[in-house]
């Protein structure tokens, strides 16, 4: 194949001297038996996403290296030093399970000391959450961590975060990106003063583990409840198996029975085809250890133990995954309920949700008499809304994709103390005669029934982006009157930012951050959302459906009635 005058460009660069010897043999090699492989490897460069940096691990302006990291590091660097100048500068950096994650943690500890700045490296393995902790914990000026969350084993990825502890977020990332773009490879300055690098571990870890007991447990809970609590646990070989053992202990649970052939953090997630809780079959080994040991509950995380995935038993005794919107939907209102008999609540408090998620957070946070905020795919998002409302109090937020963020001790979604608090709820329920599954049939009767589905199109490569961004023009330039014999009664454009009243043609403007984001909402109150991933080649329809439950006795009936509504809307927008 004929391979492009700009990508050969690129190559040639990358076959000087300022790359070294097993680089060039690797890029010479691709050149003779691969060019596909080469074009992809250099067809453009890495970007930042929804989730900071992710990519294959290889050679190339495309893939997760020494040279794409350490650039991204130098710019960082110059960027701390410019916007505070003269103070003495301070980064933690972390890294998961991932294969070459503690010499690439490594390298980007060396760039940032070659510019003078201090670093603080954990010695070993430890989960996202920790990380954005100990930005705040030892007064950092920012944070990285190593780490491709739950992609597949090919993949890394880099995560900037901030002083507050949350990842960039606008304009930071923007001028930072500028600086990085604006670096050639021999600015990069690779050679380490070991003296600035001051390796971090377990005092830490106890600071972390304690932060997250005061945060995530309550004493509404008697011991012997923890204590009766049959918990089964999975760390998917990634970082959770760090933190979540030692704090559940810590807090009193006493049957905590690990997936011992899943507990030892293996970059090559040998168990499972894709490490993602959101995947049913990522805990078919914790599913089966539960029917053994006749467990309450299952958890397990992804490999940098920022999602969460809970499976629980029915009202038959069936052991079920729950989404990621019924899991926040339950630990949130268990949080407000703990607030409202502590007499905490005053209306000016509020909790966290995104655009893809569950529009049952809204009514929830209705009935407490405080305010949801919304905001874009990711949790950044919501640790910007902690930063820019310092008068209302923070009490929790969650996203569909398996996350939630207990207080504001940790500003990401945090496996660690999610964890902590669902085994709490299902305690205090267990003891009450109810169970997690009831509790949150209770909350359907009482805030209406909602109904979660997502479809990810996986489309890889050049062509595949391409494709996705066909499937994006098309939903906008040939917008639909109807779906599923239901009128669409809005559209919102989180790109062009606005918000179009089909119905009167009535249009407004969306005051948050543009995104790459359609929302079609039906007159029924369905909503379907299509947004193309900002860390994997795919893209992303989300749909949410609801109606009255009158009583639990009529959920199976209520559930199925929901799930061929999903069912006709997705075979009528042809993605079946």
């Amino acid at each position: 194949m004929e391979i492009k005058q700009t990508i050969l460009d690129k190559v040639n660069e990358w076959l000087s001297p300022n790359f070294d010897s097993v680089t060039q043999t690797a890029i010479r090699e691709m050149m003779r038996s691969n060019p596909k492989e080469l074009e992809e490897s250099f067809y453009k460069n890495l970007e930042f996403g929804t989730g900071g940096m992710r990519g294959v691990m290889g050679v190339g302006t495309n893939r997760i290296n020494k040279y794409t990291l350490g650039k991204n590091t130098q710019g960082l660097s110059n960027y701390l030093k410019k916007v505070f100048p003269g103070e003495a500068l301070r980064v933690a950096i972390a890294y998961d399970c991932r294969h070459n994650s503690d010499t690439l943690a490594k390298v980007v500890a060396d760039v940032f000391s070659a510019n003078g700045i201090q670093v603080f490296l954990f010695s070993e393995l430890r989960t996202t959450p920790e990380l954005s902790f100990t930005v705040k914990h030892l007064n950092c000026h920012a944070g990285i961590v190593l780490t491709a969350s739950h992609n597949p084993p090919e993949y890394n990825g880099y995560k900037v975060y901030w002083q507050d502890g949350g990842q960039l977020v606008p304009p930071q990332d923007g001028e930072i990106i500028e600086l990085i773009e604006a670096l050639n490879y021999d600015e990069i300055k690779f050679e380490a003063n070991d003296n600035l690098i001051q390796y971090i571990g377990e005092e830490v870890d106890a600071a972390f583990h304690q932060s997250t007991i005061e945060n995530a447990s309550f004493k509404t809970t008697p011991a012997v409840a923890k204590e009766n609590l049959k918990i089964v646990y999975t760390s998917l070989h990634g970082t959770s198996i760090k933190s979540i053992p030692t704090v559940l202990a810590q807090a009193g649970y006493t049957q905590v029975h690990i997936v011992k052939e899943q507990a030892e953090p293996n970059g090559d997630f040998p168990t499972v085809k894709s490490p993602n809780p959101e995947e049913p079959e990522a805990l078919t080994m914790a599913m089966e250890l539960a029917e053994a040991t006749q467990a309450d509950i299952v958890i397990g995380t992804d490999p940098d133990s920022d999602r969460l995935g809970v499976a629980v038993r029915n009202t038959e005794g069936k052991m079920i995954l729950l989404n990621g919107n019924q899991t926040m939907i339950i630990m949130t209102a268990f949080l407000l309920e703990q607030w409202k008999r502590a007499d905490k609540i005053t209306g000016t408090e509020f909790v966290g949700s995104t655009i893809v998620s569950t529009p049952m957070m809204l009514e929830l946070a209705s009935a407490y008499g405080i305010e949801c905020k919304v905001g874009l795919t990711g949790f950044k998002w919501i640790a910007k809304m902690i930063k820019d409302f310092p008068n209302q109090k923070f009490i929790g937020g969650g996203e569909e994709s398996f996350g939630f963020m207990v207080g504001d001790a940790v500003r990401d979604k945090d496996a660690v103390g999610a964890s902590l608090l669902v085994c709490e709820i299902a305690a205090l329920a267990k003891a009450s005669g109810s169970s997690l599954y009831q509790e949150l049939l209770n909350l359907y009767v009482d805030f209406g029934c909602y109904k979660e589905h997502l479809i990810s199109l996986t489309k890889k490569g050049i062509d595949g982006l391409a494709e996705i961004n066909q499937m994006m023009i098309d939903l906008r330039e040939n917008p639909v009157d109807e779906i599923d014999g239901q009128r669409v009664v809005c559209i919102d454009d989180y790109e062009n930012s606005t918000s179009t009243n089909r119905i009167t043609n009535e249009v407004e403007p969306i005051h948050i951050p543009k995104s790459n984001v359609l929302i079609y909402y039906l007159e029924d109150g369905s909503k379907i959302c299509a947004r193309p991933s900002g860390t994997e080649p795919k893209i992303k329809f989300y749909f949410s459906v609801n109606t009255t439950l009158d009583k639990v006795e009529n959920f199976k009936a209520v559930e199925a009635e929901l799930d061929q509504k999903i069912k006709n809307i997705i075979a009528a927008m042809h993605l079946n």
